[in-house]
């Protein structure tokens, strides 16, 4: 796989991607999702895919497991006597419940800074549950209740154990940004200097990537064989955390939670937003990437249900459990999103 020159993030596919998912109210199709997909094994073969793969897009927070590799291949992660509950949360999107709370809290005090230090904003913990205790209680949030503070936190703890300065450490030029950047470039085999680039919703730069390349870098992660003995290892640790601790990767009810506990390891999966999604499947050494065109996660997630259904990783059942029914404000079931077959 190559960069598309000429091609960049913002331009509209050349070709419509198919039909992939489809919301139901009352027995009729409502809403349909148009959406793409890659299946990659190691070598950059694609042995799965639908749509247009090699359109460039910005993986958002579901390429968090590999932004997470310099945390750990550069010895910051066992310097600081990291466990995997904090690794997930380097990885994880969560929902500002307690216990991810808290874990923020007390790895930031482990390095030697505070909620002050995090430059990924503040906002509402996006748990329901989360929010109105916290309003209830008269606090306000902070940026410990930002979805993506435990990937700022680690950043914050590389730069504390190299020396690299540690404000400013979400600029693109900043060397913990520029490390990022080295190991995406390694993991998705492009050379991405020239590749388009905008902030992400926390601040961090978001790099333009064609699909069928992010599903590479998410095979190298699920097999990294090839990679550098430090890579390797840190590959393995980040599967292992997220295997191990689902919950503080998202939270409670969420897909990527419910999913992984399911999976025991066989594959570790990860939402980002605007509809997109990865996932690593070790056992395989199979990569994929999910990209929903009209951004919307709920069509993303009954596409790798499926995925997952179809690599054999999840039954049929479970594939179907695991879709959130739509109900109204009442809570009367009044439809589903579900996969569209071919």
């Amino acid at each position: 796989m190559t960069q598309i020159h000429g091609h960049g993030a913002e331009d509209k596919p050349a070709a419509a991607n198919p039909v992939m998912a489809e919301a139901t109210r009352g027995g009729a199709v409502e809403s349909w999702h148009r959406a793409s997909l890659a299946v990659v094994d190691t070598s950059g073969r694609v042995v799965l895919s639908a749509g247009d793969v090699e359109a460039p897009i910005f993986g958002r927070s579901a390429i968090k497991p590999l932004q997470a590799l310099p945390l750990i291949e550069s010895g910051a992660a066992e310097a600081f006597g990291l466990s995997d509950a904090e690794i997930a949360m380097a990885c994880a999107s969560h929902g500002g419940e307690p216990r991810h709370v808290e874990t923020v809290a007390a790895w930031l005090k482990k390095i030697g800074c505070t909620p002050a230090d995090l430059e990924c904003g503040t906002h509402l913990p996006s748990n329901e549950a989360a929010m109105v205790a916290l309003l209830r209680g008269g606090a306000d949030p902070s940026a410990l209740h930002n979805n993506c503070s435990g990937k700022h936190t680690g950043f914050l703890t590389f730069a504390r154990h190299a020396g690299f300065p540690t404000q400013g450490y979400i600029r693109f030029d900043h060397p913990v940004q520029q490390r990022v950047l080295g190991v995406l470039e390694s993991m998705t085999g492009l050379d991405l200097s020239q590749a388009v680039r905008g902030l992400d919703g926390c601040g961090i730069p978001v790099i333009a990537i064609p699909l069928g390349n992010t599903a590479l870098a998410m095979a190298r992660l699920a097999d990294p064989s090839d990679q550098p003995e430090a890579r390797q290892a840190a590959c393995a640790r980040v599967l292992r955390a997220m295997a191990a601790e689902p919950f503080l990767v998202a939270g409670s009810d969420r897909y990527c939670t419910r999913a992984m506990t399911l999976l025991k390891g066989r594959a570790i999966i990860k939402t980002g937003a605007e509809g997109v999604y990865c996932g690593a499947v070790p056992g395989a050494g199979l990569g994929f990437a999910v990209k929903a065109d009209d951004g919307a996660g709920r069509a993303a997630e009954a596409v790798v249900g499926q995925l997952l259904q179809r690599l054999g990783l999840l039954s049929a059942d479970e594939a179907k459990d695991l879709a959130l029914p739509l109900r109204n404000r009442a809570g009367t079931l009044v439809g589903e999103v579900r996969p569209v077959r071919d």
